[in-house]
């Protein structure tokens, strides 16, 4: 006898925390990234709610409408493959 699954999954993509240092994230997939103001300058300065409002289109590929910010997990996981950093508009 196989068990399956039973429902779907519930865990979606969110921003859990915002501190003066950065954001954390927790994907879909139970992973947790800090996202430091420093490596990531769009985030900073702006409002709570464009922060919180994420979307994940696609698994590990997450998009932040409000703010026009598109990151994928392989970015957060290897950053130095991906050594450019946006700019902030002022």
């Amino acid at each position: 006898m196989s068990s399956s699954a039973l429902g779907n999954d519930t865990l979606k993509t969110e921003v859990t925390n915002v501190s003066p240092f950065g954001i954390w994230l927790l994907t879909s997939s139970n992973k947790e990234y800090f996202l430091s103001f420093e490596d990531y300058p769009w985030f900073k300065s702006k409002p709570i709610e464009q922060i919180f409002n994420i979307e994940e289109f696609a698994p590990g590929h997450f998009h932040w409408p409000d703010l026009d910010v598109d990151l994928s997990e392989q970015i957060l996981e290897n950053p130095d493959k991906y050594p450019l950093k946006a700019k902030a508009n002022k």
